[in-house]
This record gives structure tokens, C-alpha cells and sequence, in this order.
């Protein structure tokens, strides 16, 4: 029987490789394979019917070297303690690859939202929000969306935090609806950073969008928005696929139309148009591409996917999509990989902003937004680039090293209590 699939192993394994490179001894780095404080709890919901079902939550503070934590809340069935864990890490190294003032957090509930009311699913999120209050907080631990979660589940969140306090309290959490203090450009953040590292990308390689085709796994907030703006750009998407299946036309896909068509509430799997094919998940990730942007979930690019894969470069719009195993086999096949902790963190450079804007009472428009998004997601790659280079490895291993040299350097000032 193959070992079952371990973000957290994952995690720290390419984690121990760029430092590694980075030529520091264990002792320098120690810290961060473990997190530093892991919260699980046990949350009894009434349930439309008048039963009583109890969901498990999580959240998981990695790292606070640079600032408070920061990090999204997920809804998924499959959510457990190691996948919290190692997309907390993740946040921990987005972070300082970007450059902002935040330490890593995740959080989840094993539940599939699907299968609850717009009622139940009000009443989890504000068991979830009063069991994990002790942790979070807008000077010390700010949640956000994250699979299947959203606006109105931060509103719930911040909402039944502001009761707790006694006033409103709207910088505890960040992708809020604008009416209640989020911020414009906040919900297509991720999606336009992974566009922005995309064709930075393409320039640094003498590549013009037109020339670019594109494939897309994930219809969602992140994989949607990228796909409508690189094809905005000029790149011609020739597949996206959602959790109903892939479609996929080598003469392109009109990703206006789509983006509506999926926005509605539609699935791809009713989608048609002339020249165009219903495809599986295996065949959309090894089409013939030029770029792949998987923006799904993680685990999607094992080993078999990757000896089959037939893209140039890879953008990695989801967290964690490739596995170590695959990762291997794609530099040895010349592809090009952008790691999620600089390609997908758009969302929590403005997320960053959102918070700032909460904390100053103030309020900024989108070209301010994305500019200044613009700006440090183009500052993070040039970070990157420059650090795989000088070591003739990886994006992966650069981004690893940039965030490691960060977060160990602050660790050094900072020093070891008591």
C-alpha cells in the first residue's frame, strides 16, 4: 500500500532543502518545522431538523517573526490537523516572501458546506468564531477566505467577534464585504497576482502573451479571475477545468463568456460552444499547453501527472499542488516552476492592504489597490529570480531561500524567550 500523502512532510522537506542551500545548520532553522501553537476543537451545531452534529475545527499558528499571524479559514471535507499545519507554514513563507509585516496561520473545518443550510452553515461559522477566539485578534491573528469560504462568512466571523468585544472590531479578519469595511480589489487580489508573476515571468523569458497558451485547473476565485485576466492580456486559455469536469479547444476559449457563465452558478460540465471538448482532471494538467496554472486544491500534480505533463512553465495557483516526488521529475524536464508562495500571494499582499485601511479607518480605490499590489508582487519576483539564479536552482528552492533568509535573520534579532 503507497504512504498516504502528507502536506506537513511535504512541507518540510523542500523546507530542510533550501536551507540547505542557504548553508545553515539545523539550529538556525529548528523553529520553523514546528508550529508554534496548534488549537483543535470539537463544535456541537443545531442542525436545521433539530438534531445536534458535531463538526472538528482547526487553527494553527506557525510562525509570528514578522508580525501577527495571518492566514485563511477553509471549509472542506477532507480538512485535517497535517493540511492545516502545512498551509499555515505556507502562509509563514508567502508572507516574508512578499515582504510583509506577517507570521503564518491556518485554519479549517472538516465539513463539506455543500451539505449544510445557509442557516447551518451561519451557525458553524459562529461556533467555529467563539471556540477559536482566544486566538485571533487584529493585533495578533487575522483570518481570511480560503476554500469555500467567503465575504460573508468573514462577516459572520467579524460580527460575532465584535459581539464578544463589545464594539466593532472589523481589522480581526480581512475579506470582508466592502460595506463592512473590506477593501476594493480584495476578492480578484490572488487571481491578478498569480496574471501579474505570470507575465513578469513571460518578459524575463522573451515570451509575449500572445504567443502564450494557456491551461487552467480551477474555475474558482483564484483560477477564474487568473484565467479571464491572462486572456485579457492577450494569452489564449485553451482549458479550465472545475470540480464538474474540464473544457478544453486548442482555438481557444472566449474566458468573458465563461467567467459569466461560472459566476452565475453554472458548472462547466453544461457548457458548449463549437470546436470545444468535455474533458477529465488527468487530461486537462497533461494537455499541450504553454502554461499550466493549477488552481484547485493541493495534491493535484503527483508523480504520474508530472511524467506526463507537456507545459513549458507552471504557475501555482493553488497551495501546495505539487509534490516533492513531482517536482523533481519537472526540473528534470526543463519546466519551469513558480511556487504558490510567490505566484498565489496576491491574495494576502492585499489582504495586508485591507487590514491597514481597517486599522487607519481609511479607504482606498482600486487603482491605489492594485498598484500597490503590482508593485510588490513584481518586488517579490525580482527577489526570486535573483535568488535562484545566484544558485542555479529552482524558483522553488529561490522562494524558499528568500523566505527562510527572512524569517531566520528576524528569528536571530528577535532571540529566544526566556
Amino acid at each position: 500500500m503507497s504512504k498516504k500523502y502528507n502536506p506537513y512532510d511535504n512541507m518540510l522537506e523542500v523546507l530542510d532543502s533550501a536551507a540547505c542551500m542557504l548553508g545553515l545548520e539545523e539550529d538556525d532553522y529548528i523553529g520553523l518545522k514546528y508550529p508554534e501553537r496548534e488549537l483543535k476543537v470539537s463544535m456541537p451545531v443545531k442542525m436545521d431538523d433539530g438534531s445536534i452534529k458535531v463538526f472538528e475545527g482547526y487553527r494553527v499558528q506557525h510562525c509570528s517573526a514578522l508580525g501577527p499571524y495571518k492566514g485563511g479559514i477553509r471549509y472542506h471535507q477532507n480538512v485535517d490537523m497535517d493540511e492545516v499545519k502545512a498551509l499555515a507554514a505556507w502562509m509563514s513563507f508567502k508572507c516574508a516572501v512578499a515582504n510583509i509585516p506577517y507570521g503564518g496561520a491556518k485554519g479549517g473545518i472538516t465539513v463539506d458546506p455543500k451539505n449544510l443550510s445557509k442557516d447551518e452553515l451561519e451557525r458553524l461559522t459562529r461556533k467555529f468564531t467563539a471556540m477559536i477566539l482566544p486566538l485571533i485578534g487584529p493585533e495578533t491573528d487575522i483570518p481570511a477566505p480560503d476554500v469555500n469560504t467567503n465575504a460573508e462568512i468573514m462577516g459572520w466571523i467579524m460580527d460575532t467577534y465584535s459581539a464578544f468585544k463589545g464594539y466593532t472590531v472589523p481589522g480581526v479578519v480581512t475579506g470582508k464585504p466592502l460595506e463592512i469595511g473590506g477593501s476594493i480589489g480584495r476578492p480578484e487580489a490572488t487571481g491578478r497576482g498569480v496574471m501579474i508573476i505570470t507575465l513578469e515571468l513571460l518578459k524575463r523569458l522573451g515570451i509575449t502573451a500572445k504567443d502564450t497558451r494557456v491551461v487552467v485547473q480551477g474555475m474558482g476565485n483564484v483560477g477564474g479571475t487568473a484565467a479571464r485576466l491572462l486572456y485579457q492580456a492577450g494569452c489564449k486559455v485553451i482549458g479550465v477545468s472545475d470540480v464538474s469536469g474540464g473544457i478544453y479547444n486548442p482555438d481557444g476559449l472566449d474566458m468573458d463568456k465563461i467567467s459569466d457563465f461560472t459566476q452565475s452558478g453554472h458548472l462547466l460540465e453544461d457548457y458548449d460552444q463549437p470546436g470545444l471538448k468535455h474533458i477529465d482532471n488527468f487530461e486537462l494538467l497533461t494537455c499541450d499547453t504553454d502554461i499550466l496554472i493549477p488552481a484547485a486544491l493541493e495534491n493535484q500534480i503527483t508523480e504520474d501527472v508530472a511524467k506526463e505533463i507537456k507545459t513549458k512553465i507552471i504557475v501555482e495557483g493553488a497551495n501546495g499542488p505539487t509534490t516533492v516526488a513531482a517536482d523533481k521529475i519537472l526540473d528534470e524536464k526543463g519546466i519551469y516552476v513558480v511556487p504558490d508562495i510567490l505566484a498565489n500571494a496576491g491574495g494576502v499582499v492585499v489582504s495586508y492592504f485591507e487590514w491597514v485601511q481597517n486599522l487607519q479607518r481609511m479607504a482606498w480605490d482600486i487603482d491605489v489597490v492594485n498598484a500597490k499590489l503590482e508593485t510588490i508582487m513584481k518586488n517579490a519576483f525580482e527577489d526570486v529570480w535573483q535568488a535562484a539564479n545566484e544558485k542555479n536552482t529552482t524558483m522553488r528552492m529561490g522562494a524558499y531561500m528568500v523566505a527562510i533568509g527572512r524569517l531566520v535573520k528576524a528569528k536571530k534579532i528577535r532571540g529566544i524567550f526566556p
